[in-house]
C-alpha cells in the first residue's frame, strides 16, 4: 500500500517461473512467497498492461554458469506462465548475468568451474554494453550512508573513491574516501552527487558479469 501510494517502481528478482528451479537456487517456499506477493502487488494495480500505472519489473538469472537467454523471447514466455499458470501480470523482464562474487563464486570454486566462468564472461564482452552500466549513472547507498559504485561493489566493500587515481591523493572527495582500504565515501561528505562525477569508478574482474552478452545493468 505504501509503495502503491508513492508511485514507487518496484523491481523483483523471480530467477525462473516454476517453483522447482527457483526453490533449488532460493530455498524451499521462495516461490510460493514469492507469488503471492506479486499477487498483492498486482491487486494494489502494479504490473497492470492496462491502467495503473505502478510499473512491475521482474528480473531473471540463470540457474547456473552460463549466459541469460535473449531478453525478449524469454519475457515473452514469463509472461505467458505466470498469467496462465497464476493470473499474474508484469510489465518488464530484465536478464541478468550470475555475478562471480560471494556465495555463486563459492558455489564455482567449490566446483573447480570459476575460471571456466571468468573466461565465459571475457570471451563475450561487449562494449555496446558499457554506456548503459549502472555505475555510470547510478549510485547504491548502504544503510550507514557509505556509497558505492553498484550494487555488487557493495557486497563486496569496494566504497565509491576507494580507488585512487595516481596524483588525486588528499585531494576533492578522495580526501574522505579512506583510500586503498574500500571504506569510500559516505553521503555525508557531500552536498551533491554531482562532485562524484570527476571519481573513478571502482573497477574488478567481476564487472565482466555487467558487460558480457546483453549486459546486466
Amino acid at each position: 500500500e505504501f509503495l502503491a501510494e508513492n508511485e514507487v517502481k518496484v523491481v523483483a528478482s523471480l530467477p525462473c517461473y516454476s517453483a522447482k528451479n527457483v526453490n533449488q537456487q532460493r530455498g524451499k517456499g521462495v516461490f510460493d512467497r514469492s507469488i503471492q506477493a506479486l499477487r498483492t502487488l498486482n491487486s494494489f494495480g502494479y504490473g497492470k498492461q492496462h491502467g495503473g500505472g505502478l510499473t512491475l519489473d521482474l528480473v531473471y538469472n540463470p540457474l547456473g554458469a552460463f549466459l541469460p537467454p535473449p531478453q525478449d523471447a524469454l519475457e515473452e514466455k514469463y509472461k505467458e506462465e505466470l498469467m496462465q499458470t497464476f493470473g499474474i501480470e508484469f510489465n518488464n523482464l530484465y536478464t541478468i548475468t550470475n555475478m562471480p562474487i560471494k556465495r555463486f563464486a563459492d558455489f564455482l570454486f567449490r566446483r573447480n568451474e570459476l575460471q571456466e566462468y571468468m573466461n565465459l564472461l571475457v570471451n563475450n564482452f561487449n562494449p555496446g554494453t558499457v554506456t548503459g552500466l549502472m555505475c555510470t549513472n547510478t549510485l547504491n547507498v548502504s544503510w550507514d550512508g557509505t556509497v558505492y559504485d553498484c550494487d555488487f561493489n557493495q557486497q563486496l566493500a569496494l566504497g565509491a573513491g576507494s580507488y585512487v587515481p595516481e596524483g588525486m591523493e588528499g585531494k576533492g572527495l578522495y580526501a574522505k574516501s579512506g583510500g586503498e582500504d574500500g571504506k569510500g565515501v559516505s553521503v555525508f561528505d557531500f552536498e551533491s552527487a554531482l562532485e562524484l562525477v570527476d571519481t573513478e569508478i571502482v573497477v574488478d574482474s567481476h564487472c565482466f558479469g555487467c558487460t558480457a552478452g546483453m549486459g546486466s545493468s
